[in-house]
């Protein structure tokens, strides 16, 4: 337990350390925004805020998804859930009238994200639902294998979707609907509900993370134990497809942090969950920070995609990663 404490005391130092850092530099060089008040209260802190929760939803619904299927190469893209969410805010961004982002398209993108991801849940469930109760007998070799397949057509499916989508938008939409896709956070707002979605999601992995190392051990010893297997799967799912609801309403479409963060992690600490989940919330929101800084000043004045910053670190991070596991 004493590990454990100083392994989170300082990941939650080093998130202060980097959001700190995120506030105090910029496009304009690490000294002008503390000059400043507008820029640090109204640029520079709200994004750097969303950075963190985002990362944070992105990564621990990655790390119960993982657990789920008991795969590490699980996430919310692989599932389609990221796919069905961005279906959804694209298509209320096609359909909202051409103004600004105000407060009820706001909203309207929230709901419409919200509402891909949950049909993206239940066509998951409905396609495969045989596969997701067999998870506990016949483990990736069976059942986890069919529910990743499953996942990825439907992410296919969705790509299709949004392909369609760009297609029918209008010219002064079609720029900022292709950064939004790769994961911006320029205009990032909402970030409350984002906090707000983290800390439910964060209370119900923590009040469940007993119960979810004992399932992760195996449907037998579970039921044993008196837990509800099936509803915990379900419920499971559910919060995963929540976090990544608000993470792509917020940010957009931004891979490999949900995929490397717990990956990486249980390597480094281990399975257990009651510190895997918390350390991956913590993580993730650190690295998606750092990402967008990268993106805010590696080519200053320019601002690029975080989801570009984030695929051109992840992919060679998780190659190294692969072949370490595989070592």
């Amino acid at each position: 337990m004493r590990k454990a404490f100083l392994i989170l005391c300082g990941l939650l130092l080093l998130g202060l350390a980097v959001l700190a850092l995120a506030v105090a530099c910029g496009s304009s060089g690490c000294r002008a925004g503390w000059g400043s008040d507008d820029i640090v209260m109204q640029l520079r802190l709200p994004r750097a805020l969303a950075a963190f929760a985002v990362g944070g939803l992105l990564a621990l619904a990655g790390a119960l998804l993982q657990l789920l299927l008991r795969n590490p190469l699980a996430d919310p893209y692989v599932l389609g859930v990221s796919g069905g969410a961005a279906v959804g805010a694209l298509g209320m961004l096609l359909l909202a009238p051409a103004a600004p982002l105000l407060w009820g398209m706001q909203l309207s993108v929230q709901f419409g994200a919200l509402a891909g991801a949950l049909l993206a849940t239940g066509l998951l469930f409905g396609l495969a639902r045989g596969a997701l109760l067999r998870l506990g007998t016949r483990g990736a070799n069976g059942g986890g294998v069919r529910l990743i397949l499953t996942g990825v057509m439907l992410a296919s499916g969705f790509g299709a979707m949004l392909t369609l989508i760009l297609s029918l938008a209008p010219d002064t939409r079609l720029r900022g609907m292709v950064f939004w896709l790769m994961g911006d956070l320029e205009n990032a707002q909402w970030q409350g509900a984002a906090w707000f979605v983290l800390g439910l999601s964060f209370v119900w992995a923590m009040r469940n993370s007993a119960r979810l190392n004992v399932l992760a051990h195996g449907d037998a010893a579970a039921q044993l134990l008196g837990v509800p297997v099936v509803r915990l799967r379900a419920a499971a799912l559910l919060v995963a497809s929540l976090a990544t609801a608000a993470a792509v309403a917020v940010a957009g479409t931004i891979g490999f942090i949900g995929l490397i963060v717990p990956h990486a992690l249980r390597l480094v600490i281990g399975n257990d969950q009651r510190l895997l989940l918390p350390a991956s919330a913590l993580a993730g929101g650190i690295a998606l920070t750092l990402a967008d800084l990268l993106a805010r000043t590696i080519v200053a004045p320019v601002q690029l995609p975080v989801g570009v910053i984030t695929a051109l670190v992840g992919v060679p991070v998780f190659l190294i990663l692969l072949g370490r596991g595989r070592a």
